[in-house]
């Protein structure tokens, strides 16, 4: 077995998924590590339960550790300070890399203390199944992050602080994930919404076997070390398919409303929820709708994200029939897009406000009584996760105040997979689309897709004329959700789409050239530019991340990701 280098205790308890399931609970550095101990359920669960902290939701109390708004860095988003690469240096140290090795610690002590316990065998393979489920949630992100890393499966003594080992292959890796998953799957039931359940295990599985069958059908020699592997991509995504028609078999219904998945307190009776972080007013909040609320510049979305929301003659931009213009005009004191999003996607006028908010010209959502004086850097202020009907004030522009409930793993993430992955492998139909996307088509308003739609001249993947549709469908559907663009053109092989220089409406927000009295730059079209002057340009060696270098030195064997 390869050692690594780990970094300190693991990480303090942060907020669980159910404040109901909150315990106190001791480091995992501090415990008797006996039969004894293993054989009482309240440790596992005590153990167990740590690992919610893995599932960021919308994050906790003041941080910005959310899965949701904060990952700006991809075309759908432009931050005020310009989100340039994660690295374009090698750090000597990062979380990124030496907080999960904590972590998986923590779950090899899990495992192991399993091996002494004197519980039932079926009790202990329940416990060993949610260990396991989160060594592969767990490794899924290091492996997207770094490519090959060292596979450890049993607990490391904290005091081995060097490392001699080298790093596994990333499909070796992948390969070992796929078993936990399948592992869990078999032991773990349960329908619950905040614990550990069956369609959570199929939705994290769907996850990612969809994103490793497609990696492994796009990546190339040149850009990512390892050639496409079009057998080991088709098991994947067949493997993703099945995941798919599990949670299918469970009966979840899509909600009636798109916003009600991210502005609600109540997800435990949405339908459409599988597994959700459940926050508590006054007990265990997050600050996400503050920062969506607030009179520093937002994160808006971006010109080229508005653009690829289809019109509701479900043409795109390019082909459309109904009125494109984009353009805002002045409504009283405010600066209206209502006429531009009454055309367009349901999504889009739930995911922005009807008004734009910018430098000179803000905006006041909903004009309830001393609420903020919202701008955005992009011009589109971010309504999706906002209730100014439903949350006091104090619970809407508060940091650590808020406290609407974080979907996690639901039911359209899985829809998308099921037709994406079905489309790769040539074997979707239209019954396949009817049962699955053209439902998400639907409740944004939009006539169904055919397994043979219109061309669109804006196509530039490469790919049919279906599976860009699709990939359109899940970028509008997943907008600002769980930095899911950003991976989805690492795994489509398309992270060119963040070069500033070939795209440069990723620079750029809304139509603003006819308002009167701008303080914000536009362009010769009256586009707001959201970072005059920045330029972010492409290389292959961002498709990984860099090996911090400290780890290096203690280990010369891990070398590093190439180009860094």
């Amino acid at each position: 077995m390869k050692k690594l280098f780990i970094f300190g205790a693991v990480a303090a308890a942060m907020g669980l998924v159910s404040c109901d399931d909150t315990v106190t609970k001791e480091p995992l550095d501090v415990f008797a590590n006996n039969s004894e101990y293993w054989s009482n359920t309240v440790n596992l669960d005590n153990q167990c339960n740590r690992l919610y902290e893995l599932y960021y939701g919308y994050g906790n109390g003041a941080g910005t550790n959310s899965w949701f708004y904060f990952k700006s860095l991809s075309d759908d988003q432009a931050n005020a300070t310009f989100d340039t690469w994660t690295y374009t240096n090698v750090p000597a140290e990062s979380s990124n890399w030496s907080s999960p090795w904590e972590v998986l610690r923590g779950i090899g002590y899990i495992t192991d203390g399993l091996k002494m316990s004197s519980l039932d065998a079926e009790t202990k393979k329940y416990y060993e199944g949610v260990a396991r489920l989160n060594r592969a949630w767990q490794y899924y992100q290091l492996v997207r992050m770094y490519g090959n890393v060292p596979w450890v499966n049993e607990a490391l003594d904290p005091n081995d602080d060097v490392v001699y080992g080298g790093r596994e292959d990333r499909d070796v890796v992948m390969d070992s994930v796929l078993a936990d998953l399948n592992f869990a799957n078999a032991v773990i039931s349960g329908t619950s919404k905040t614990v550990w359940n069956k369609g959570m295990v199929n939705a994290m599985k769907a996850e990612i076997c969809l994103y490793e069958g497609t990696f492994c059908k796009y990546r190339t020699q040149a850009d990512n070390g390892k050639a496409p592997n079009e057998d080991r991509a088709n098991k994947y995504l067949n493997e993703c398919v099945n995941a798919c028609n599990e949670v299918f078999n469970l009966k979840y219904e899509l909600n009636a409303s798109y916003q009600g998945n991210y502005n609600s307190d109540e997800l435990a009776s949405n339908p459409e929820m599988i597994f959700f972080k459940d926050y508590k007013i006054d007990i265990f909040m997050h600050s996400l709708i503050s920062y969506t609320c607030s009179s520093s510049n937002q994160y808006g979305i971006t010109k080229d994200a508005f653009d690829s929301f289809l019109f509701l003659d479900g043409k795109p931009l390019a082909t459309t029939t109904m009125d494109k213009s984009d353009a805002a005009e002045m409504e009283g004191n405010k600066v209206s897009i209502k006429k531009a999003l009454a055309n367009r996607d349901k999504r889009l006028s739930a995911i922005v406000d009807p008004y734009l908010g910018f430098k000179g010209h803000g905006y006041v959502r909903d004009d309830v009584q001393d609420a903020p004086n919202m701008t955005s850097v992009t011009g589109y202020t971010i309504g999706k996760f906002d209730d100014p009907a439903k949350y006091a004030l104090i619970n809407r522009d508060q940091n650590n105040k808020n406290y609407s409930d974080a979907p996690v793993f639901w039911l359209a993430p899985v829809y998308l997979a099921y037709a994406e992955a079905k489309a790769e492998l040539g074997t979707i139909n239209q019954t396949d689309l009817d049962e699955t996307i053209n439902k998400l088509q639907a409740r944004a308003g939009l006539p169904a897709m055919t397994t043979a739609p219109d061309a669109d001249p804006a196509n530039d993947m490469g790919v049919s004329d279906l599976i860009w549709e699709i990939r359109r469908c899940r970028r509008c559907e997943l907008m600002l959700d769980s930095w899911a663009r950003y991976w989805d053109l690492i795994r489509w092989h398309q992270l060119d789409k963040l070069d500033t220089n070939k795209n440069p409406d990723i620079l750029l927000g809304a139509n603003v050239g006819n308002i009167p009295n701008l303080e914000v730059d536009v362009n010769a079209d009256g586009y707001i530019m959201t970072s005059k002057g920045a330029s972010r340009t492409y290389s292959a060696k961002h498709y990984l991340y860099p090996i911090p270098s400290g780890q290096i030195t203690l280990n010369p064997n891990l070398g590093q990701n190439p180009g860094w």
